[in-house]
Parts: C-alpha cells; structure tokens; sequence
C-alpha cells in the first residue's frame, strides 16, 4: 500500500488542535493500514520523526431521513482514526500552513 493510499486526511477538529500542544495529529486512514504502515506513511509524506501511532476504528453512525415522504434509516461507513505522536520539537504543516498549531 503506498503512502498516500494510508493516509485519506488530517482531521482538523477542536480537539485534534488541543492535542498538538503534546505534539499529538489525527488522520483518518485506511480501514486495513496497520500502525506500522502508518508509522512510514507519516515519516515518507511529512519528514518527521514518529514516536507512538494510537489507533481506533470508528463506528458510523445511524441517520434518520424521509425521502418522498417516507421515512428510512442510513448508515454511514465505518472508519479508522490514527493518533500519531511526534518527537518533541517537531511538526506537521499542511500546504505551507499550519493548521494544526494554534
């Protein structure tokens, strides 16, 4: 699997912007890449030192909608979250920004 076919995006939260204070980044990733993949995927695609990969599958949720005046439920697809820690002093910047620093 090639780097960027493991690593699908950077999830820009609240949350995932109080993390990087512990330089900590989340990206969701392939459902079937395994922490070591990630591990090279985030040290061939950004030039960084990685210390510890989290990871967690996400469950998608349940969605209520009507569609022509009946109502059905949905499913949204299940997906994986990566925590990546970096070695301190380092960073990660998207297209020449940094969205990940506050």
């Amino acid at each position: 699997m090639e780097a960027r076919d493991v690593i699908v995006a950077p999830l820009i939260t609240e949350k995932s912007m109080s993390a990087t204070v512990h330089h900590q980044y989340a990206f969701e990733v392939n459902p079937r890449a395994t922490k070591t993949q990630i591990r090279n995927a985030i040290r061939e695609i950004f030039k960084v030192d990685v210390l510890k990969v989290n990871t967690v599958n996400v469950g998608g949720k349940i969605k209520n909608f009507a569609r022509r005046g009946r109502r059905t439920t949905g499913k949204q697809s299940d997906w994986k979250k990566a925590i990546v820690t970096l070695k301190p002093g380092q960073k990660i910047e998207l297209g020449g920004l940094n969205y990940f620093e506050q």
